[in-house]
């Protein structure tokens, strides 16, 4: 109770607030008037038509108690014009007191009273001791898996929110959340960003540029992270002082274009960790489908392991028994010369040189078409706006303007004879649908799709496509690479590969016995002891004490192991 006089204080500083009670004011008013009125025709009434008088406190109780539909029935009247008089009083009081009173009291005084208390509850600073945190300029498509990964990891973040109602509302929500404008240097002293460790500009160029601007004002030797849409932002950016500079869907364009089967069968080297190096290459077309990995016996010819496999979007751990499919996708670890001599081995498989497909030709399509004409990969376009013609140009080796959905289009553009096809429209409902229909048309294609909302990603997999990567997680990845000061690597939609001390409760078992992937669904790739990696230890591996285990897994599956053993 002893903040509703502040709240209330509050609530009256504010310009539409007072309107608004002015208004209510207004209304009661307009009611006290009626009763008032009715009254003194009660008066009259009772003292010319029925031969009664009564004191002036009696005609308004009358009037309320038949205004209110009370109707004690002590007072009433005998004649016509008394009782017509009284079915006036009582459906104007329906209508005044009854109906719309309450909404006029919701409306101009209770619903905004309400958003003034979530006002009230945003935060306008943050902690004295804040040191060490992420500031997130925008809670946007980015932010939520960022936010999750940064609770993971212990470390504070910030949001900046300039709307107080909405800032309010995340803060109730859990959500660490300062109120206040994201251009304003009083913002960013009141966020203590001379101690933070990051500061994250995810809204649009001119915006970013605006923060960096204020931002160096400030705090001028915390980095910051901005990301942009037009790749020409980034000089000017860059001169504003932005630390890094993340074109997110030009990067996802290329992140895109290197999970595609095309020309020859290669290794894709998909991010260093430590000394190793990991790399994906397909098993379609080449004499490994059908066979398990011990058969295989990649180790054994030229000590590179396979480490796990995907098979349409699902990471599966990599068994010796595992039985590779055409579809299957092999992970494997290695050092730079073994995945360069894996590569001498699968180059004379798959000689599929016909173009790539990619559907959707935005920036995301274009930067996806770019990459593989700089590999020398023929790419065609399919892309349904015919004002787009201009700014795709001579990207790709053929443009076809035309709907996806019509199969006389895709057939045209090649669809049954192209290695692989690339979904790249800012549509999930689209791309699943066309992930469906070109599956279809081709059963043999390799299908990677961009997904907006990770929320899709299970619905793409299960239409058909073999790889999905979302924008919001590219975004996130990148700046947790940035934060972590390490390469950059994307292995899925919500999978990474991490480094964990082995708990003190697992020293001395074997691998087997841990049952580390049967509890919490993790993979481990590799043990380090004593500065040496052991990628893909057999199950009989003893854990010795002070080893650090290589292990790869969502977020989720990070959790569980923590929760299960330390």
């Amino acid at each position: 109770m002893k903040f509703i006089p502040s709240q209330l204080a509050y609530f009256f500083t504010e310009p539409d607030a007072r309107r608004n009670t002015w208004a209510l004011g207004k209304y009661l008013f307009f009611i006290f008037f009626v009763i008032v009125v009715y009254s003194v025709v009660f008066h009259i009434i009772m003292l010319h038509a029925e031969g009664h008088e009564h004191s002036w406190v009696t005609g308004f109780y009358w009037t309320l108690t038949v205004m209110t539909t009370l109707g004690f029935g002590d007072i009433t009247f005998q004649t016509d014009v008394g009782r017509l008089f009284s079915i006036l009083v009582l459906l104007s009081g329906i209508i005044l007191l009854l109906i719309v009173l309450p909404f006029a009291f919701i409306r101009f005084f209770y619903a905004p009273w309400l958003e003034a208390r979530v006002r009230l509850q945003a935060p306008r600073e943050a902690p004295e001791d804040s040191e060490g945190h992420v500031i997130i300029c925008n809670y946007g498509d980015i932010a939520p898996g960022l936010i999750d990964r940064l609770n993971f990891h212990g470390i504070p973040y910030t949001v900046i929110e300039p709307d107080p109602t909405e800032a309010g509302r995340m803060h109730g929500d859990g959500i660490s959340v300062v109120t206040g404008e994201v251009d304003s240097p009083a913002t960013y002293q009141a966020l203590k960003t001379s101690k933070a460790r990051l500061v994250f500009a995810n809204r649009n160029d001119t915006m970013n540029t605006n923060i960096t601007l204020t931002v160096r004002e400030i705090a001028p030797a915390v980095p910051v992270v901005a990301v942009i849409e037009e790749e020409d932002s980034a000089d000017i950016l860059e001169l504003a002082g932005c630390s890094h500079v993340l074109p997110l869907k030009q990067r996802l364009g290329e992140r895109l274009a290197n999970r595609v089967n095309a020309g020859h069968s290669e290794a894709h080297v998909i991010g260093t960790f430590r000394d190793l190096q990991l790399a994906e290459f397909p098993v379609h077309n080449t004499p490994l489908a059908g066979r398990t990995i011990r058969d295989i016996g990649l180790r054994e010819a030229i000590g590179i392991n396979i480490v796990a496999v995907w098979e349409r979007g699902r990471l599966l751990p990599a068994h010796p028994d595992t039985v590779l499919s055409n579809s299957s996708v092999t992970v494997v670890v290695g050092t730079p010369s073994q995945i360069l001599e894996l590569n001498t081995l699968l180059v004379i498989y798959d000689t599929n040189y016909n173009p790539v497909l990619v559907i959707g030709g935005g920036k995301v399509g274009q930067a996806t078409a770019r990459e593989f004409k700089k590999k020398g990969i023929p790419v065609y376009i399919v892309e349904r706006n015919e004002s787009m013609r201009d700014p795709i140009g001579d990207i790709p080796d053929r443009l076809f303007i035309g709907d996806a959905a019509d199969r006389e289009v895709l057939m045209g553009a090649g669809l049954n004879e192209a290695p692989s096809v690339i979904l790249t429209t800012n549509d999930d409902a689209m791309n699943i649908y066309l992930a469906v229909y070109c599956r279809r048309l081709n059963p043999e294609l390799r299908i990677v799709s961009r997904i907006t909302h990770e929320r899709n990603i299970e619905a793409i997999h299960r239409a058909g496509a073999d790889f999905a990567l979302s924008y919001a997680s590219l975004g996130m990845e990148y700046v947790f690479s940035i934060l972590q000061g390490r390469e950059l690597m994307v292995l899925g939609e919500g999978v990474e590969l991490f480094a964990a001390q082995l708990p003190p409760s697992l020293a001395g078992q074997t691998l087997a016995q841990s049952a580390i992937a049967t509890r919490t669904g993790l993979t481990v790739i590799g043990i380090q002891h004593n500065e040496k990696v052991t990628s893909n230890p057999p199950p009989s591996t003893t854990l010795s004490p002070g080893s650090e285990l290589l292990l790869l897994g969502n977020t989720r599956q990070r959790q569980a192991f923590t929760d299960a053993f330390s």
